[in-house]
């Protein structure tokens, strides 16, 4: 079996909430692509609902698209944003901090996609509210630019 990254991090060290770069991979056409490391919560000591990340997930799949450039995929759940080209860490940060500000203060239900039967394959699965309070508290402990040390916040 392949070693995947994410795998071989240990798990028990890491300070989050932060957004760290796994890597950068080349397409055969020299394509660039960027895997982030995204923990919005401490492993192992905590986990937000399902209902929330769910709905953080939806909410951040548009926002992110409204605020940088490149965004492929943003999978909060699973850990990972990728995106196009090699973008500077510190953007990223700071996109994911205005989403997730955004969804603590500004975004309304209305505004969440995806949350109709046709558009989502688990729609009764969201909570803006629980998407809001865990929003509020990761901004609050602010978004490290590091897995190990709390940088940037």
């Amino acid at each position: 079996m392949a070693d995947v990254e994410s795998f071989t991090l240990d798990h028990t060290a890491v300070l989050a909430p932060y957004i760290r770069l796994i890597g950068t991979e080349s397409g055969p056409r020299g394509d660039v692509i960027s895997n982030f490391d995204v923990r919005l919560v401490q492993p192992n000591e905590g986990e937000i609902p399902t209902a929330g990340i769910h709905t953080i997930e939806h909410l951040l799949a548009s926002l992110l698209r409204d605020s940088i450039d490149g965004v492929i995929d943003i999978s909060p759940f699973g850990c990972h944003l990728i995106m196009w080209g090699e973008p500077d860490l510190s953007d990223v940060v700071a996109a994911v901090s205005d989403s997730l500000r955004a969804i603590a203060e500004e975004v309304e239900w209305e505004d969440v996609p995806g949350t109709d039967a046709f558009s989502c394959g688990n729609y009764r699965d969201h909570s803006l509210h629980t998407a809001r309070e865990w929003s509020k508290a990761v901004l609050a402990q602010g978004i490290s630019r590091d897995a190990f040390a709390r940088v940037g916040v």
